[in-house]
Formats: structure tokens, C-alpha cells, sequence
């Protein structure tokens, strides 16, 4: 079976910018620096951060970086932006953060030109990543015991989730089906008292003498959704116009704060659901917004996010 780090390895030289990510934070532990990128207009922009200044001095932390980047010489990828501030609070656009601000935001900032590999020692290790020896997966292996019982948690979880979605679902529209026709009916009585109420004195005065004439019958309300109802009003259609890339950053931002809360497996599998959307909500921004590029990699970060929720729901115990 093949070793999830040496996947990892694989699809950094590849040029994923996700498993890139995943091989500094690993090598640069040690000195308490963790890392995020992306990947804008030919230039993997790099951010490094620590708790204290002294762990990103610049004379030490270039040449680690540089060195790690070029072991495993990402195809693609030859520039990298390396740039360093005190860790924060995760935000989301720290790239638009520090594009605007970059004086205040960063400690430092460099870039460094990666070397291209030969040609032939490209071939030769893009020959051995692509190799059915090395993406062999042995499927002999039946699933332990304990695997199989985090599944079926998994899915009762999953189903029961889903059927309490239902039941609520089905309730609500029952109770709102209900009470319309109750609002209504306080609505069309209130009307009449508001209308006998804003009756002047004098107007009363004028009318007091056709006491006397017949009553002219008012004609009664018809039953709510009837097509010859009179009083019945459309109802106006939503107001378009929304940012899916604002929508999906403010999505994000509330799930993370769900994440650091979640303790069972269904809340797990609701924070897996939200990071869909969000990634689902980024995927739809127009290529031709200045922040496609920023959108492209959260799709891809959010999707990721998702994964790792469902693994953690099912990492959940019974």
C-alpha cells in the first residue's frame, strides 16, 4: 500500500499547491513556523509565520525554504514570494491583506528564483511517480473491525441526520400552513378596527343620519390562496444581486467558529456540509473578477476543509 507521505511528495512535485503546503509545515515545525500559499499569475506566494520574531529570521528562514522547495523542485512552479509576519487570527485573504498593506503587515518579504531541473532527470522522476509500482494500492486487505463499526456509525449518523432534516422539515411546513390562515384572518380584522378607529369626529357626526338606511352587507373574505380572493397580494420576488465570493468568505469564517466547538459526529458532518458551500459558492465567481484567481484556490482549500470534517466525524466515537 502506498505511504501517504510519499503520496503527499508526489503531488508536490506535481505542483499542488495544497501538498506543498503540507511538506514545509512538516519540515519547518521544528522551529515553529507554519506555512500557507498560493499560487497568483506565475508566483507561488509564501507566507510564513511564528509566534515570536526571532523564529523568522530572514537569513535562516530563506535558505530553509529554498532548500526544501528545491528538493522538490514543484513543476510549474520557479518564482516563490517569500513572506513573513507574527501569526494572527485565520483570515481568509491574507494575500489581499498583505498586497495592500505590505509595510505594516509583513516583517520581510523576498523572492527567490527556484533552479529548473534537467529535462531528462524531470522525465526519469515523473517516469517513476507515474509507475503502476508506485501508485499500486493493495486491495487484498479487508477492512478491520473497528474501521467497518466507524463506517456503520458513520452512516446511522449520516441517515439519522437526514431523516431528522425530514421530520423538521415536514413539521414546519404543517405549522406554516396553519398559521396562515390565522395571521390573515387577524390581519383582515385588525384592518377593519384600524379603518372604524381612524374615523374623524366629524365624519361620524355626517354619517350618523343614514343610521337608519339598510347596511350594506361587506362581502366576505375569501379563503386564503383562493384564486378570486381580491385582497390577496403577489409576493414580490427576491432581490438579487449577491456576492458568492463574500457569501462564501462569511460562510467560511462562521465555520471555523463552528469547528472549534464541535464535539459529535453530526456536528462534524454539519461543518463538512457548510465547507461545501462555501466551496461550492466560490466555484462560482466570474473569471472575469479581479478575485478569481483568490476564489480558484479556496475552492480547492474549502473542499479539503470539507474532507477532513467527514474524517473527523467519523474519527467520532459511537
Amino acid at each position: 500500500m502506498i505511504d501517504p507521505i510519499d503520496d503527499i511528495v508526489r503531488q508536490a512535485r506535481q505542483g499542488s499547491v495544497s501538498a506543498i503546503i503540507q511538506v514545509l509545515n512538516e519540515k519547518l515545525s521544528s522551529s515553529g513556523i507554519r506555512t500557507r500559499a498560493m499560487f497568483v499569475q506565475g508566483v507561488l506566494q509564501l507566507l510564513c509565520e511564528a509566534a515570536k520574531p526571532e523564529q523568522l529570521e530572514q537569513p535562516i528562514v530563506v535558505p530553509q525554504v529554498q532548500q526544501i522547495l528545491q528538493s522538490l523542485q514543484p513543476r510549474n512552479i520557479r518564482r516563490v514570494n517569500v513572506n513573513s509576519r507574527i501569526v494572527r487570527e485565520q483570515q481568509l485573504l491574507w494575500l489581499e491583506e498583505i498586497s495592500r498593506d505590505p509595510q505594516n503587515q509583513l516583517l520581510w518579504s523576498e523572492e527567490i528564483v527556484l533552479r529548473q531541473p534537467n529535462p531528462f532527470k524531470r522525465f526519469i522522476q515523473d517516469w517513476k511517480d507515474n509507475s503502476p509500482d508506485a501508485m499500486s494500492v493493495d486491495l487484498s486487505k479487508t477492512p478491520s473491525k473497528h474501521v467497518e463499526r466507524e463506517q456503520r456509525v458513520f452512516w446511522r449518523g449520516l441517515v439519522g441526520g437526514a431523516g431528522l432534516s425530514v421530520v423538521l422539515l415536514l413539521l414546519g411546513w404543517v405549522f406554516s400552513q396553519w398559521l396562515t390562515p390565522q395571521l390573515a384572518e387577524q390581519k383582515l380584522r385588525a384592518g377593519e378596527a384600524n379603518a372604524v378607529s381612524d374615523q374623524p369626529e366629524a365624519s361620524l357626526e355626517a354619517i350618523a343620519p343614514s343610521q337608519n338606511r339598510p347596511a350594506t352587507a361587506i362581502p366576505s373574505a375569501s379563503p386564503v390562496g383562493s384564486p378570486t380572493s381580491s385582497t390577496s397580494s403577489p409576493v414580490p420576488n427576491a432581490v438579487g444581486g449577491s456576492d458568492p465570493f463574500a457569501d462564501a468568505v462569511r460562510l467560511a469564517q462562521e465555520t471555523v467558529t463552528a469547528g472549534q466547538n464541535a464535539q459529535s459526529s453530526a456536528d462534524w458532518l454539519r461543518i463538512a456540509a457548510q465547507w461545501q458551500t462555501a466551496s461550492d459558492l466560490m466555484s462560482v465567481t466570474p473569471i472575469e473578477d479581479s478575485r478569481y484567481a483568490v476564489a480558484q484556490d479556496r475552492v480547492v482549500v474549502y473542499r479539503q476543509n470539507s474532507e477532513a470534517a467527514l474524517q473527523q466525524a467519523q474519527n467520532q466515537p459511537q
